[in-house]
């Protein structure tokens, strides 16, 4: 069965969770101005946002260490950007400029940052939960003491790669913790169209010999707590673990949905549940931020992003021969 999440939560300071707030609000205005500039076709190709999910990412990554991992699927500029990239990088990838984190020839899906641990950004659904798995096979290897997060959506649990990887993780008690992010709908498939049972920690904890951890993905605080938890057992050798993260897309699948297989009426009703608004409202309940304060994070956040946009528009084009540049890894030449 999935264990419960009742446990008393850990103390936060009021500096840490100002800061997550304000990762989640820079995630969602990041996200709503991809979605301008996508429509002014100034972002071209595939485009997946996270409005919505803010408080999985933030939450999780929010208690990572500096020399720790991040993999994630297409959907991942609210993750590169919990991992502390720049913004500026970011919308530089999303127009196609050379400055971007990956020099304008990722785009959208494929965000990286290895100087931060943020492995991409992958398009192949579930291509790169074994290549978590082989990160954190290359840490018990040396010896280390890191661990490595993996995010996926819930319609990457019906891939086999998944079910090898898992049991790879297990069998070598692996330093890896996977979260799948279970937004309910797999592209415009529902959850209980695809899976034989909607409990993803039945599928993907148990199953495997690891902890099956159901979590509300809107409450950033708890999201916290259960990494915590399983970065423990991994930093002390104990193996992987499995999150099932329930969140909810506010967007489609990608700019191009347009998200006939759900009602008006579910959409706004799941807005209630908005972690953003929830995160404020108990802020403003403990006394951390007040109104003001909030009106001032808004702004500043709207002018960062606004900054990342110009700074995007006004970069460079990749050049003509970066086309042939960073195709295969350069010969390893050993020295005499």
């Amino acid at each position: 069965m999935a264990q419960t999440t009742t446990e008393a939560k850990p103390a936060v300071t009021r500096n840490q969770s100002v800061g997550w707030l304000r990762q989640m609000l820079l995630i969602r205005r990041f996200e709503e101005q991809s979605a301008k500039l996508y429509q002014q076709q100034k972002i071209l190709g595939f485009c997946h946002l996270y409005s919505g999910q803010e408080a999985v990412a933030v939450g999780s990554i929010g208690v990572l260490r500096e020399d720790d991992y991040v993999f994630t699927a297409y959907r991942d500029h609210g993750h590169a950007i919990a991992r502390g990239m720049d913004p500026k990088a970011g919308m530089a990838e999303m127009l196609g400029k050379v400055s971007g984190c990956s020099k304008g020839k990722g785009g959208s899906m494929h965000f990286f940052d290895a100087e931060k641990g943020f492995m991409g950004g992958h398009a192949i659904v579930g291509s790169h939960i074994p290549l978590a798995a082989g990160v954190a096979f290359a840490i018990k290897y040396k010896g280390g003491d890191q661990a490595c997060l993996c995010y996926f959506g819930d319609g990457a649990m019906d891939q086999g790669a998944l079910h090898e990887a898992f049991n790879i993780a297990s069998l070598w008690k692996l330093p890896v913790i996977y979260i799948v992010e279970n937004n309910m709908m797999s592209m415009g498939t529902q959850l209980h169209r695809h899976s034989w049972t909607t409990d993803l920690t039945l599928r993907g904890g148990p199953a495997y010999g690891m902890p099956g951890i159901l979590v509300d993905g809107n409450d950033i605080e708890e999201m916290a707590r259960v990494t915590r938890d399983a970065l423990r057992r991994a930093r002390a050798g104990e193996g992987p673990s499995f999150i099932e993260a329930k969140t909810y897309r506010f967007r489609g699948h990608s700019m191009s949905d347009p998200m006939k297989y759900r009602s008006k009426e579910e959409a706004e009703k799941a807005k209630e549940g908005d972690p953003i608004v929830l995160f404020e409202s108990l802020l403003k309940e403990r006394g951390w931020i007040d109104e003001p304060t909030l009106e001032e994070m808004h702004e500043k956040i709207k002018a960062e992003v606004e900054e990342a946009i110009q700074f995007a528009e006004h970069a460079p084009e990749p050049p003509l021969e970066s086309l042939y540049q960073d195709i295969t890894v350069a010969p390893f030449i050993p020295q005499e």
